[in-house]
Order: structure tokens, then C-alpha cells, then sequence
């Protein structure tokens, strides 16, 4: 892989091609224009700049989004150093532009594994004090290959569904050497990133690399969550017949509520033409589900890591394979059925969009930077556990995105509040 070493003052970025930055720079120009509350964050940041003297690694998706982020806790103060968390989604023009304003990154896109693991290790060799994470692969590989780096980290946030249930099961076992913030379970996280940024972004995805229509079609979504509301909400917009899978029996009662066909994967594998995975689980679609798939069924992955779809046993199925064309790849069945692969099985709004809308990052990505500054500035109050998001961070981000679309609303009277706080209605 072509790539090339940019220098900083203290270190070295490995990145595909440093003179892709005016274009990158352009991205991210746009992106900031859709980015009221982080451009409010920044302009306060970079007069108080409360992260200076810090050292922060982020293992993000290198995309615009991200990349103001990136530039807005620079802006804050802290040196700032990123590496991939998904080989596909990573934009080789925005990274080069972040390492032209001064931010060291490490990542190619379409990476292998080995360079990812290799760039990821780069990033801690840079000593960080904190770090933001997207599916806790930082954390575990600070817990497991360097324990005693991981005792000297303040903190972080943790920006996935995915790597939240692995930290928790890290807290759960008492494995946990520092606070980590569950910033994907802050409510103005799932109510709009994960429902209404991942409802389009999915199907952006989808149809930019497909361009076939979904009006008509049979979409199974496997996974009602934040994410499969949104990714189902969306495609009912498109004029698709949507079923719904799920194991948690509330969450089935809730799709049946929302109107929508639940029923088991054995049962939905036969009706489905598109297939979005939102679970974080592995193996949700497997072998015998492929073994009886509609010829030309197509199958997308919405969940953090690349195993959700058993790419193993589509491959073992497969009497041939090619790839038809950017992030589509035909599996040739026994039989004569056709299957499609979409971006991998990866992220596909990541790996075949550009992800989220800016509007909704904004939100999330908000609450990153002052979930970031909670757990460094309360580092003496916190244990080694994870966090919720306080309750004031959620509402500071609300309340600015109120402020900057120009909306009021109303407040308590003294009366209501005085009512509301007393056991006593006739008080």
C-alpha cells in the first residue's frame, strides 16, 4: 500500500496522500456549517482551552464529521492524535487535511488488519491521557497488551452500542483500570444518532451503492434497537414492506405496535430481497438462513464490527464469488441463487456513505467533547467503572441546539416546580 509519513513536531503521521488536504479541508468546511453546537463548544474551548497539556487518542471513523471533532478539542487545547476504527470508512482526504491543521493520524483507507492493529498500536505509543473510543478496541487493547499503560489513563467516552456492552462486561468482572463514559447511551445520543442518523444513513448507503429502488420490497431488519427503529422507520418511508426480527420479546411487542411484521429469522430468511444487520451480535445471519434465500437477496451490515452477516459460511456456500462492482460482492449458491454482500459486511453507511447527517453528529459528537472534559476534570470522584452521561450535559446539548435553531420553549413556573417536588397535592 502506497502511503506516505508527514512530520509534526514530536512524531510522524502515516497517511495515504498529504496532498489530498484541499480537498479534505473543503469537507470539512461543509460539515462545520451544519454544526451550530460544536461551533458554540469551540469558540468557547479555544478561549478557556480546557484540554491544554492533554494528550488525547481517537480510534473514530475518519470522516468529515469526525474530523471536526477532531479539530474542535485541537481548538480546546489538547494534542490530538487518531487512527481508523473501521479500515473502509476512513476518507483519505479529510485525514490529510486534519494533518495539515496539526493533528497526528494514522490510517489508509482500505487498511488490513495487520495495519490497523499496527496504527492503533502507534496511536498509544504516543502515551495518551485520555481517549475516545468507537467499539472499545483502544480500551481492550490497553487492558490486555498494556496493563500498565492502561493504569496511567484518566478516562474516556465510548461512542458505540457495541463497545459499550464490552466495557460493561469489563466493569462487570472488575477488569476496568479507568472511567469510561457511555456516551452512546446519553439520551440525546440514541434518540437522534442512533435512530434518525442511522435510519438515513443506512439507507444512503444502500441505495447509492445498489441504485435500486426499495418501494416494494421485503426488508428485513434484524434488530429492534435504536438503530433498527430508525433503519425501519426509514425504509417504510421508501415505501418498503418491513419484518422485523428480535429475541427481546419487549422490543418484539414494540415493532408489532409500530406496525411492522415480527417473526423469527428461519421464517423472514424466505420473504426477505434487502437484509440490514443492527445487533452487535455475531452470526445473526448464518448458513441456514442463506441456504434458503430469494435469488438476488441482498445483505447489509448496520452494526459496529463486520460480523453479524457470516461472511465464513456465505464464502463456504458460495460454488463463485466476484465482486460486481464498489462494495458489492456476488456469492454464485450450489443452486444457482445469487447473493449479494454489501461494503463487506461492514458498516455500510460508513463504508459505502458518508455516514450520519452533519445535524445529527453535531449532537453526539457534542456530547463527546463534554463527556471528555467530565471524566477528566472528575477523574478524583470516579471509580473504574462505566458512566452514564450526566444529566446536565444531555440537557447543555439540547438547550444549544435549541439556541441555535432559533427555538424557545417554556419553563416551570415557581408554582409547577413547588407542585412537582411535594407529596402533598394540596399544598
Amino acid at each position: 500500500m502506497n502511503s506516505i509519513a508527514k512530520a509534526s513536531p514530536r512524531r510522524q503521521s502515516v497517511i495515504k496522500d498529504l496532498s489530498l488536504a484541499p480537498y479534505g479541508h473543503k469537507k470539512l468546511e461543509w460539515v462545520q456549517q451544519f454544526m451550530p453546537v460544536l461551533n458554540i463548544l469551540r469558540q468557547e474551548f479555544e478561549e478557556t482551552q480546557p484540554l491544554a497539556n492533554k494528550t488525547i487518542a481517537c480510534c473514530l471513523h475518519l470522516e468529515a464529521k469526525t474530523g471536526y471533532l477532531l479539530q474542535t478539542l485541537k481548538g480546546a487545547g489538547a494534542d490530538v492524535i487518531a487512527c481508523a476504527s473501521n479500515p473502509l470508512s476512513t476518507q483519505d482526504d479529510v485525514v490529510a487535511a486534519l494533518v495539515d491543521s496539526g493533528i497526528t493520524v494514522y490510517a489508509i483507507h482500505g487498511e488490513s488488519t495487520e495495519e490497523y492493529e499496527r496504527f492503533l498500536s502507534m496511536m498509544l505509543d504516543c502515551q495518551p491521557d485520555a481517549i475516545i473510543d468507537d467499539g472499545a478496541d483502544v480500551v481492550t487493547t490497553l487492558h490486555k497488551d498494556r496493563p500498565e499503560q492502561a493504569k496511567k489513563i484518566i478516562g474516556g467516552c465510548e461512542e458505540t452500542t457495541t463497545g459499550i456492552v464490552r466495557l460493561k462486561s469489563m466493569d462487570q468482572d472488575q477488569a476496568l483500570q479507568f472511567p469510561m463514559m457511555a456516551v452512546n447511551d446519553a439520551y440525546m445520543k440514541h434518540l437522534f444518532d442512533n435512530r434518525y442518523g442511522t435510519g438515513q444513513s443506512v439507507w444512503d448507503g444502500i441505495n447509492r451503492t445498489t441504485n435500486l429502488v426499495a418501494a416494494g420490497k421485503d426488508v428485513v431488519v434484524v434488530g429492534y434497537g435504536w438503530c433498527g427503529k430508525g433503519v425501519s422507520m426509514r425504509a417504510r418511508g421508501l415505501g418498503a414492506r418491513v419484518i422485523v426480527t428480535e429475541i427481546d420479546p419487549i422490543k418484539a411487542n414494540e415493532a408489532i405496535m409500530d406496525g411492522f411484521r415480527v417473526m423469527p429469522m428461519a421464517e423472514a430468511a424466505r420473504r426477505g430481497d434487502i437484509f440490514v444487520t443492527v445487533t452487535g451480535n455475531v452470526n445473526v445471519i448464518r448458513k441456514e438462513h442463506m441456504e434458503i434465500m430469494k435469488d438476488n437477496a441482498i445483505m447489509a451490515n448496520a452494526g459496529h464490527f463486520d460480523v453479524e452477516i457470516s461472511k465464513g459460511d456465505l464464502s463456504a456456500l458460495a460454488v463463485s464469488s466476484r465482486v460486481l462492482k464498489n462494495n458489492i460482492e456476488e456469492f454464485v449458491m450450489a443452486d444457482g441463487r445469487r447473493l449479494y454482500l454489501l461494503a463487506e459486511g461492514r458498516l455500510v453507511n460508513l463504508a459505502a456513505g458518508d455516514g450520519h447527517p452533519a445535524e445529527v453528529m453535531d449532537l453526539s459528537f457534542s456530547l463527546q467533547a463534554l463527556s471528555l472534559l467530565y471524566v477528566i476534570q472528575n477523574r478524583e470522584c470516579l471509580g473504574n467503572h462505566v458512566y452514564n452521561v450526566p444529566a446536565e450535559i444531555d440537557q447543555r446539548v439540547a438547550r444549544l441546539k435549541l439556541q441555535a435553531d432559533g427555538v424557545q420553549i417554556d419553563e416551570l413556573t415557581g408554582e409547577q416546580e413547588a407542585y412537582l417536588a411535594s407529596w402533598d397535592t394540596n399544598l
